[in-house]
């Protein structure tokens, strides 16, 4: 058990091969240097993965880990996370979960899971106080998503003889079927990324639910309290929290991306696309039944709309933007059929999205004769279904764009970085994302990036083209992104960081003069990296550190803060280092780093050898990309 309050104390390693359950020894130390969640994952990744390991091996493992305030009741903090090795990359795998899996896998008595072995016949799990069970999933198999959790639900009331409250995780035919971009779904939230979907299908692992009666201890429950209601109304108050993400979700981010020239159109041949109006977040809403939100969420981003006469998840910015623009589709109704179809399929929307792109450019180019082309939108959903199936040209685009592209050609245009496809914002007009992209621990990803995109474009309008501070700013995000993730709090609570003034008052004086300072703050990023200890205090605008500290009891400020995500940035690089990742696959394609987007302004490309340079200077890394040991053991990883 832990001194620490928040913590259930308990990690429970499963072999489904063996059907062995023990326990893993996590301690309090360890609790204090990486939180839980993600940074939690990536040590235990550190710990017993050698780099001779395969995403589809037994030997691979599936750790699911909560966070210390997921089940707090703190705004927006039902979190968890999944890590493995990635199918679709060969390197680490992580993704960030809403839900409600992770609440009450902690009321079952676990902060995390660690799954291993293969089960000889497709199986689910019960996770009921303190107790694992092993079911035949054989009815389960080839079943859609929400068909699979409902019957989970019938199944668990069945065993437990009454009506259950539990949470789920699941994979659908995708995963079942090893698509290499397959997700896996909690409710209807998906831990998409990566192809974990994958993972739990070679493991023949359908899903697991987790229920339990335990009380999720609290240190100083009256200040908590106090300190939600506070937290909440921040939030409320805020620009983006508290107006566009409630009233438009993230597709209201679109608009933003528009006027920026950072809209992925045509697969991420321009930054801008004439019939935008049709697929930005006022249109969604005009279409919007509900909108609604995770556990103990006050900003509720998620919207319902129909389909087929069904009312059912709509798409979010990333299925708007990369099925929409990217594939020049401006039919939003087309958008959201194909968007809840990806759901029910179990298939990360981005890297389906993205490896359609490449095909239709490769169908055009004469690369690869299948049929996909650009603004064509009537056999995408076949397509997406014989990819699940891995029918005809389906099971080749199970593959992704990277495997495709090294098959038939069209590297130059294959958006991908270490093989996991960008999401939907273009970097060349904001190459802070550019680089974040790069060297992101699982590939191409805008969050493990940094989301300097934020700053570039969304919410500031810091300069999109220079470098200057862009490698300081990108390291100092993903730190705090590393952080809030793995405290179990969603990050659209960082967004809170930046004042709303700022962002609803772009024009004004003050406001300007904030963009034009920032690209020369990279001193002081470098310092504050090298010598975190110097922040040694709290901001009210940074408010998960009185979180942590009123749910925990651990002492936190921002230097404490800053260096957890720094160390979880940094384990994640060393698991990475073991299978052979280097300076070498912190790349891009071609052609966001060779071709202008604008070919009248020079700087419209990603100067990605510039930035990586600074960058590796700032993270204190060799110049292979690379943290040295005296790195690892500075931050305390032995």
């Amino acid at each position: 058990m832990s001194k620490y309050k928040g913590y259930m104390g308990r990690v429970l390693e499963i072999n489904l091969s063996t059907r062995e359950i023990s326990e893993y020894p996590w301690s309090d130390k360890e609790r204090k240097l990486y939180l839980g969640g993600k940074a939690m994952a990536s040590k235990i990744m550190y710990d017993r993965f050698d780099g001779s390991e395969k995403a589809l091996s037994e030997e691979n493992k599936i750790i699911i880990s909560t966070g210390p305030l997921t089940g707090s009741f703190a705004p927006s903090s039902n979190r968890f996370n999944i890590s493995s090795l990635s199918p679709l990359t060969g390197i680490t795998a992580s993704s960030n979960c809403g839900g409600n899996f992770g609440f009450y896998l902690k009321k079952a008595g676990f902060d995390a899971l660690i799954i291993s072995g293969k089960a000889d016949k497709l199986s689910w799990l019960l996770i009921e106080n303190d107790k694992i069970s092993f079911f035949d999933a054989a009815e389960f198999e080839r079943m859609l998503v929400t068909e699979t959790q409902e019957l989970m639900q019938k199944k668990t009331d069945e065993l437990l003889g009454k009506k259950t409250r539990c949470g789920m995780v699941c994979i659908g035919p995708a995963g079942e079927n090893l698509v290499r971009y397959s997700s896996v779904m909690s409710g209807d939230r998906a831990a998409g990324r990566c192809g974990l979907g994958a993972v739990f299908g070679s493991k023949n692992l359908k899903g697991a639910v987790a229920t339990g009666t335990h009380e999720i201890p609290i240190h100083d429950k009256d200040k908590t309290i106090k300190h939600h209601r506070k937290w909440t109304a921040y939030l409320r108050d805020h620009m983006f929290t508290g107006g566009v993400l409630p009233k438009q979700g993230t597709a209201g981010i679109l608009r933003y991306l528009q006027q920026s020239s950072t809209l992925a159109t045509r697969n991420f041949g321009r930054g801008q696309y004439w019939a935008f109006e049709n697929v930005t977040g006022e249109a969604l809403q005009r279409e919007t039944i509900i909108n609604f939100g995770c556990l103990s969420c006050p900003i509720r981003c998620s919207r319902s709309v129909v389909v087929n006469g069904q009312e059912v998840k709509g798409p979010e910015l990333e299925a708007l933007g990369l099925l929409g623009p990217n594939l020049l589709i401006s039919d939003l109704n087309a958008i959201c059929e194909l968007s809840h179809e990806l759901d029910e399929l179990g298939m990360d929307v981005i890297s389906a999205a993205g490896t359609v792109a490449w095909a239709m450019e490769a169908n055009e180019k004469g690369l690869w004769d299948n049929g996909l082309k650009f603004g064509v939108h009537s056999n995408l959903k076949q397509t997406f279904s014989d990819t699940a199936f891995r029918r005809g040209i389906g099971d080749e685009l199970a593959e992704g764009s990277k495997r495709l592209s090294e098959k038939y050609g069209g590297k130059e245009f294959a958006i991908h970085s270490k093989g996991l496809e960008l999401a939907a914002y273009e970097p060349r007009r904001a190459v802070g994302q550019g680089l974040g992209y790069a060297v992101s621990n699982r590939g191409g990803c805008h969050l493990n990036g940094g989301y300097l995109i934020l700053l570039e474009a969304i919410g500031l309008r810091v300069d999109g083209e220079t470098i200057h501070a862009k490698a300081d700013l990108c390291m100092f995000l993903q730190d705090l992104i590393e952080t809030t993730s793995s405290s179990g709090h969603c990050l659209f609570t960082l967004i809170g960081f930046f004042p709303s003034y700022l962002l609803n008052k772009p024009n004004s004086l003050i406001t300007r003069a904030v963009n034009k300072i920032v690209p020369y703050l990279g001193w002081a990023l470098r310092v504050l990296n090298y010598f975190p200890e110097l922040a040694f205090f709290k901001i009210p605008l940074l408010p998960h550190l009185y979180e942590i500290e009123y749910v925990t009891g651990m002492k936190m400020n921002i230097g404490k803060f800053k260096r957890i995500g720094e160390r979880s940035y940094n384990i994640e690089r060393a698991v990475n280092a073991k299978f052979g990742v280097s300076a070498d696959m912190d790349k891009l394609p071609k052609r966001l780093v060779e071709d202008l987007q604008d070919p009248d302004r020079p700087n419209s490309r990603v100067p990605l050898e510039k930035l990586k340079k600074i960058y590796y200077r700032a993270r204190g890394w060799n110049k292979n990309g690379l943290p040295s040991k005296l790195k690892l053991r500075l931050l305390g990883i032995k």
